[in-house]
């Protein structure tokens, strides 16, 4: 059975739906209302293999930041419910933890990241531009500082190296994508990967 969630919210400042597949093919459907990010998250459901249908309708008037972060926030939850849906209060059998290196020509990214139920955030990446398209490049850590406390991962991502903002940011995006698609697969014996028997 796919692990799917659809998740809706609406403040004052965004109004968004996003239905996930972890399982799915990397079909995705995606309108944020800033073609960056768009672009961004299209490359997460390619490379992760998940199927993404999201539209966000923002404060943009404002700037990028509620649309960013909302996002952010609406995605961790999705990914969470994803894995523990019909499940009840039963640990999840999955691989746990996700690694991926990826290069952009001149830029290379990592990501390491552990589905804990301990939300944790490192990110280890400097941007010289102020925006890549029209989107804030200081957004990007706080969109995963939002998944990462919202889907209870510890996320670990680093810009080792690059001069293109745009390379670093995309490169980021994609390591993060292959990491938690490693990390989601299914544990093949069924059991829960902790000395504790539970996350």
């Amino acid at each position: 059975m796919p692990r799917t969630s659809t998740i809706n919210r609406e403040t004052r400042e965004t109004k968004i739906s996003l239905s996930l597949n972890l399982d799915g093919t990397g079909d995705y459907n995606v309108s944020t209302g800033i073609g960056f990010l768009d672009h961004m998250l299209v490359s997460f459901a390619v490379h992760g293999g998940f199927d993404l249908d999201l539209k966000c309708e923002g404060d943009l008037n404002v700037d990028s930041h509620h649309t960013a972060e909302d996002i952010g926030i609406v995605l961790g939850k999705a990914v969470k419910a994803a894995l523990t849906e019909n499940r009840g209060n039963a640990p999840v059998p999955v691989n746990r933890y996700g690694f991926a290196k990826i290069p952009m020509d001149e830029s290379l990214a990592s990501c390491v990241l552990d589905i804990s139920a301990r939300p944790f955030l490192v990110f280890n990446a400097e941007f010289t531009a102020e925006k890549a398209g029209g989107f804030d490049t200081c957004l990007v850590e706080e969109f995963m500082r939002a998944f990462s406390v919202n889907s209870g991962i510890t996320l670990h991502l680093t810009v080792d190296y690059g001069i293109n903002d745009h390379h670093k940011i995309e490169a980021m995006f994609k390591a993060f994508a292959y990491a938690l698609k490693e990390a989601v697969k299914e544990n093949p014996d069924g059991k829960v990967i902790s000395a504790k028997g539970s996350l």
